[in-house]
């Protein structure tokens, strides 16, 4: 089973170009899901995060209120490790079972979609990996274009993340994600299919 990481920086079409393999039926971990099922209502991470951080990173409907979370730890170093020790190990048994459900079903290839993926140490399980890469411009205009998210806060996500052009060149295969959709894909596809046939 071939193993590929799939990363890139925030808002350089990471998750669009997921959706694209799984248009090529190959299953895809999505870590920032995962994150989100953690977090939400009686999701695994919710007690441990607010016995952490205190009750005000809770929501009304008693999930964590992500924004609030991540207005704190982007800006905190100290409390980004935190939730970190909290969140990896249960990501990682969840990724677990599922590399292992689909060697068991012979898959020929799966994706583990990580935003983090050379930051955590996750590029380690995989046999081939995808960076998805964009213009500084282009990044920063659909990143500040996303709800809640303010100058200061993509400045402390970019700043928690190995620089964009490190990844590029420590990438198997670069996918150009700032051009047409339809480029994109086919530039991914011609990709897949010399590996896969």
């Amino acid at each position: 089973m071939i193993v590929v990481g799939l990363t890139g920086g925030i808002a350089t079409g990471k998750s669009t170009t997921a959706d694209m393999f799984r248009e090529r039926c190959i299953a895809v971990f999505d870590a920032d899901q995962c994150v989100h099922d953690l977090l939400g209502v009686g999701g695994v991470a919710v007690a441990k995060i607010s016995a952490a951080f205190g009750d005000d990173v809770l929501g009304r409907d008693g999930a964590i209120d992500r924004n609030r979370l991540g207005q704190r730890v982007f800006q905190n170093p100290d409390d980004r490790s935190i939730l970190e020790k909290i969140l990896h190990p249960l990501v990682a048994d969840d990724r677990e079972e599922f590399l292992a459900r689909h060697r068991q079903n012979n898959a020929q290839m799966v994706v583990l979609d990580v935003p983090l993926l050379f930051e955590a140490g996750t590029h380690n399980l995989c046999d081939l990996v995808v960076v998805t890469n964009v213009p500084l411009e282009i990044q920063r205009e659909r990143a500040l274009s996303r709800d809640g998210m303010t100058g200061d806060k993509l400045t402390g996500i970019l700043n928690s993340q190995i620089p964009l052009s490190e990844k590029v060149a420590r990438a198997d295969f670069v996918l150009d994600t700032g051009t047409d959709l339809h480029v994109t894909r086919q530039q991914l596809f011609d990709w897949l299919d010399q590996l896969l046939t």
